[in-house]
């Protein structure tokens, strides 16, 4: 398995950097000038300085360069200097947003924590409430525990987030006034009152994502259940004596969790990628914001920067769903 990992990680880096050559080719040849939003009234002297001092009067594979230097050396030490206090990154120049002239890995910094909280508490919980339901909908296959189970993931497949959220605001904030309707991403939990307000304000966001995603894998569950407990080795399990709970529970489930693994372990980059739409409803201030916000401002370099991490993620949790597959099935040895 270490043999495997270490060359699938090998295989990474040419990989990742042809991802990287491609988006930045892409954005780097897209319409769009970051001097455009300038008053009319700055000289283009001035504008073609604004230019240089961004980088932009290099080659192309200057700057693809530079950029690859700044993503993989440059960042991580300034990062590792927030963390530990030290000056490793000095004075070195860093990727900047030409939409807020800040550091990139600053305002991504300050996006991660409100995206964990709403999306990333919601792929959780929906995970949590998909693996229990898939389960005893294809053990009690027809009956009105399946059937409701199943009427209720259609709809939370079928229907689109922004309309549960519209939907939410208008019976749980506006008719109800149960919960805020607008997320407040400058509210910080100093006690228990504070604690209470913040779980008010979670509440709609999360419930929106965890019933989309709960929706997607209790499907795919409940098929692989299905598949599973219609095996032969089921019956010589039963044959042999042992009790259902263990049946289902140890031999079932543990082999019905390797397509299901491939889907969760996929799903994780979503989380870091921001839920656009549901944080467009809901004012959350998370990294999906962040990204819209930058392609509409033509902020190369953050959009880059943003796209190039969920590259890495996609790539990252690839790896880890197939190290997942040789641990549930004892059959699937790569070394």
């Amino acid at each position: 398995m270490l043999t495997y990992t270490l060359r699938r990680l090998l295989i990474a880096i040419p990989t990742l950097l042809f991802i990287s050559l491609i988006i930045f080719l892409l954005l780097d040849l897209a319409p769009g000038d970051p001097m455009a939003q300038m008053p009319l009234t700055v000289p283009p002297e001035v504008k073609q300085k604004m230019r240089e001092a961004l980088g932009l009067g290099e080659p192309i594979h200057i700057r693809y360069a530079l950029w690859l230097k700044q993503f993989f050396i440059i960042e991580p030490m300034h990062i590792l200097d927030a963390m530990f206090g030290t000056n490793l990154g000095g004075d070195a120049q860093r990727i900047i947003s030409w939409q807020t002239r800040s550091p990139v890995a600053d305002i991504i910094a300050q996006r991660v924590p409100q995206t964990l909280w709403v999306v990333g508490l919601a792929y959780v919980v929906g995970v949590a409430i998909a693996l229990p339901i898939g389960i005893i909908s294809a053990y009690k296959q027809y009956s009105w525990f399946d059937q409701i189970g199943t009427f209720i993931s259609m709809i939370g497949f079928s229907v689109p987030t922004f309309f549960t959220g519209v939907v939410l605001i208008i019976i749980f904030a506006v008719n109800l006034q149960w919960f805020p309707s607008i997320y407040d991403t400058t509210h910080k939990v100093t006690g228990w009152d504070s604690f209470v307000f913040q779980l008010r304000q979670m509440a709609m966001p999360v419930m929106v994502l965890a019933l989309y995603n709960a929706s997607q894998i209790s499907r795919f569950m409940r098929a692989s259940m299905l598949d599973n407990l219609r095996q032969d080795y089921v019956r010589t399990a039963r044959a042999k004596g042992l009790r259902e709970r263990v049946v289902v529970l140890t031999h079932v489930l543990r082999n019905s969790m390797i397509p299901v693994v491939t889907v969760i372990a996929l799903g994780v980059p979503t989380i870091f990628g921001g839920a656009i739409i549901t944080e467009q409803v809901f004012k959350v201030n998370g990294l999906g914001q962040l990204l819209i916000t930058a392609i509409h401002a033509n902020d190369l370099p953050m959009v880059q920067t943003l796209t190039f991490i969920f590259a890495i993620l996609i790539v990252l949790f690839n790896l880890v769903a197939d190290i997942l597959y040789g641990i549930l099935d004892p059959r699937i040895r790569y070394d």
